[in-house]
């Protein structure tokens, strides 16, 4: 069974995840430990019952926050202008600097002036000039060029499996697809690429210390810089560019936004179909009847994705916001000057918007999964990710139709992460 098929404990008893006081209905914050990143689903079912948000304190010291767990709430909330992105305003005008905790600001202005940490009007004026670079088109462009990475990648693949050895998919598949396409999408030299995909493993481990994301955030922006610096004075056919020579009228990104906008696009363009590809296919191999069902009529691979997005999505919850005053979600009231986390996980298994939300079903019909989010703050490389994941998919199940686990499913482990929903390794055989 997959996480998501497990039957969560009742709401009498503290959900597995849950350390001492949790005590639904009451005020006191539910305790989590680590073993909510191994099944979060099993704490989610529960809270899902109890209400639609919920206080709690997270492990490894990241503090306090609100969690949404239901969908109608859940979207509402990802929509609310009430609920703040930058988090420098909320700490200066809303919060108690001792409230933050484990959702520490970061160091390096460089890297924080991008859409995700932006409220109107400025994510507006962000998010218009990005659009203007980022198109579908530029997208759709790309789909020869990625068919042809996953090709080189799935052949080194059979060639470490051949006689039969286990290979990591995350390693060998999952992980380089995404960092060299959304490279060379940024016109990121080749000599340069292992570098770019190194910090990206640091910069979002999770026992990362400050000193280390110091390191690596003021490395990458240094990096960037000289990067923005080389495509103005030598414009290529790539997005950095394209970004350096967005206008709106008179208006352009500046120096710091194009490198946060670097940034960004590097670093969700990578971990998110990551996590697509490797959660896609373990469920596959989790539910063997939806896994022949694809490889018999590949035409399906487009929905198939979808479904992954919301069975087992790539993102457990969305990124921080911040109340700026007291805002009611489905009878619950949080207070002013607080922070809130949207558990897109928890809101995609709402068997009110999905029957049977915790059964695997490439086939299922209807859409609306908030696997990307929902607003203003939409993911605004979700098409780059789905035509990964399509190809990606397609062409695996194509070139290996005896891929198998060579783990036992208990023994895949998570990563222990507030925002990611990622299996750490994937190891499998090929023939």
């Amino acid at each position: 069974m997959t996480a998501a098929e497990r039957t969560g404990p009742s709401a009498t008893e503290p959900p597995r995840g849950a350390g001492t006081g949790a005590n639904p209905g009451t005020s006191v914050p539910l305790l989590l430990d680590t073993g909510f990143f191994q099944d979060p689903e099993a704490v989610y079912s529960v809270l899902r019952e109890e209400g639609p948000v919920r206080k709690v304190v997270f492990p490894l010291g990241w503090g306090e926050a609100w969690i949404v767990t239901r969908y109608d709430e859940a979207r509402a909330a990802l929509a609310d202008p009430r609920l703040l992105k930058n988090d420098r305003v909320a700490v200066a005008q809303y919060l108690d600097p001792e409230q933050i905790g484990g959702f520490k600001l970061g160091d390096d202005e460089g890297l924080l002036a991008h859409m995700l940490s932006s409220d109107p009007p400025d994510h507006t004026r962000l998010r218009t000039l990005v659009n203007k670079a980022f198109t579908s088109r530029r997208v759709e462009a790309l789909r020869p060029r990625i068919e042809a990475i996953t090709e080189e990648l799935l052949d080194a693949m059979a060639a470490r499996g051949a006689h039969g050895e286990p290979v990591d998919l995350i390693d060998a598949l999952a992980g380089p697809l995404p960092m060299t396409v959304i490279c060379e999408l940024l016109g990121v030299p080749p000599s340069d690429r292992d570098d770019f995909r190194s910090w990206c493993t640091v910069i979002t481990a999770d026992d990362l210390t400050d000193d280390v994301e110091r390191t690596m955030s003021a490395a990458i922006a240094g990096y960037l810089r000289e990067l923005v610096a080389a495509k103005r004075a030598q414009p290529g056919e790539d997005l950095l560019t394209a970004l350096v020579q967005a206008r709106d009228d008179n208006d352009r990104l500046d120096e710091y936004e194009l490198i946060a906008m670097a940034f960004l696009l590097l670093l969700a363009g990578h971990e998110t179909t990551v996590n697509l590809i490797g959660n896609g296919i373990l469920a596959l191999l989790r539910n063997p009847g939806q896994l022949d069902r694809l490889r018999a009529d590949p035409s399906l691979v487009g929905g198939a994705v979808e479904e992954f997005l919301r069975y087992d999505g790539p993102l457990n919850l969305a990124t921080t916001r911040f109340t700026s005053e007291p805002v009611r979600l489905g009878g619950v009231e949080v207070p002013r000057g607080q922070i809130v986390m949207v558990s897109l996980a928890s809101a995609n298994h709402d068997e009110s918007r999905f029957p049977h939300a915790g059964r695997l079903d490439i086939t299922r019909r209807g859409s609306g999964h908030l696997g990307f989010g929902h607003g203003i703050h939409y993911c605004v490389g979700a098409p780059l990710a789905r035509l990964e994941g399509e190809i990606a998919f397609h062409r695996i199940l194509e070139r290996f139709p005896q891929l198998s686990l060579a783990i036992e499913p208990d023994e895949v482990h998570w990563r222990q992460s507030i925002v990611f929903h990622a299996v750490e390794r994937l190891p499998v055989r090929l023939f």
